[in-house]
């Protein structure tokens, strides 16, 4: 790899979410010089004072080893960016800025621009994200051009962890009204899960009002904590589950393809906790995906070395970028680059 040394010659990327903020120091010669990380730095999620010192703690611990001046360019990667419009909180963020030693500029890109970069350094293409929630999110030059989806639990989310625990409860609601029984290994999972045993003895219409009942009384999104419960059933016995995860993986293909020409071959790269491991919803979705013309599918790797690239390109030219992502995120897992 090309030699770049001297001043400006390092890169911060921060990967923002609800629940956890992570942050890496880079410099252009390929090496990574530290990391940090802490809890959820959305002020879509938390209260901007509190957001803005998870962010700042992530961002302080991976430039403990290095002079803070010596950042070049800093990208900060986060869904919901449109919080950012307001003054109160961005002038938050500018303060944390200023505080950690940062000389640069803070650019602030959108969740999808940083997980289209986790997979692939291709310029053009689609971002499939499916953790808590779901969105996809089309990309342009590098930069974001239009999404679909991302409604919130309460409008949309389709194929999300929150949509997959919801539908495992409903599923098991409708199990207990129809008379089928507890016996398919999701309905038993879920009593399980949320009445502490599959076997109660209490009639059918006293267990929906008790899961109605838990249900209703948390928080919304605690549906999302229910989604292994319908993968790892998928993987297993299959049944109810099995549904769930077919209808998922459909319509997430679906919110995909709708910003895609059929000419189009340009990569789609799965993010999200739901699309990044091994599971029968990822599975599902390629296959989906593959049977309708979308054969490129990489994996997003790290959020923050994705932020991190997207800012090495404002400091080097594109056939240097190109090699610091294969350095950085081609073999990030052991595997090579599939974007």
């Amino acid at each position: 790899m090309t030699e770049t040394t001297g001043e400006g010659a390092l890169v911060l990327g921060l990967d923002v979410g609800g629940t956890s903020s992570r942050a890496v120091v880079a410099d252009l010669n390929g090496r990574t010089l530290g990391a940090g990380q802490a809890g959820g730095g959305n002020p879509n999620s938390h209260p901007p004072e509190r957001a803005t010192e998870q962010v700042a703690r992530a961002a302080r611990t991976a430039l403990a080893e290095v002079d803070p001046s010596l950042v070049g360019a800093a990208a900060l990667g986060m869904a919901g960016i449109s919080k950012m419009s307001d003054p109160a909180v961005s002038g938050l963020f500018d303060q944390a800025w200023s505080a950690l030693g940062l000389r640069c500029a803070m650019r602030t890109v959108s969740d999808g621009e940083v997980a289209f970069a986790a997979g692939t350094p291709e310029p053009r293409g689609t971002a499939l994200i499916a953790g808590t929630g779901s969105i996809v999110a089309r990309i342009e030059n590098h930069e974001l051009e239009r999404t679909v989806g991302g409604y919130g639990w309460l409008l949309g989310d389709e194929g999300s962890a929150f949509w997959l625990g919801r539908e495992a409860v409903t599923t098991t609601l409708r199990s207990l009204d129809h008379g089928e029984g507890r016996h398919d290994p999701l309905v038993a999972s879920v009593l399980d899960e949320l009445l502490g045993t599959p076997s109660t003895e209490e009639p059918d219409p006293l267990v929906c009002r008790r899961i109605i009942s838990i249900v209703g009384g948390r928080s919304p999104m605690r549906l999302a904590e229910l989604a292994p419960l319908v993968t790892a059933t998928a993987a297993g016995s299959g049944g109810k589950a099995t549904d769930i995860v077919t209808r998922a993986a459909r319509m997430l293909a679906s919110a995909a393809l709708s910003v895609r020409t059929e000419q189009d071959d340009s990569p789609v790269v799965l993010a999200g906790s739901l699309l990044t491991g091994t599971n029968p919803l990822v599975t599902a979705v390629r296959n989906e995906l593959a049977e309708r013309g979308a054969t490129r599918l990489p994996t997003a790797r790290s959020g923050a070395l994705g932020a991190a690239w997207l800012a090495a390109g404002e400091l080097t030219d594109e056939a240097h970028a190109r090699e610091l992502h294969a350095e950085w995120l081609g073999r990030a897992n052991g595997a090579p680059d599939a974007g």
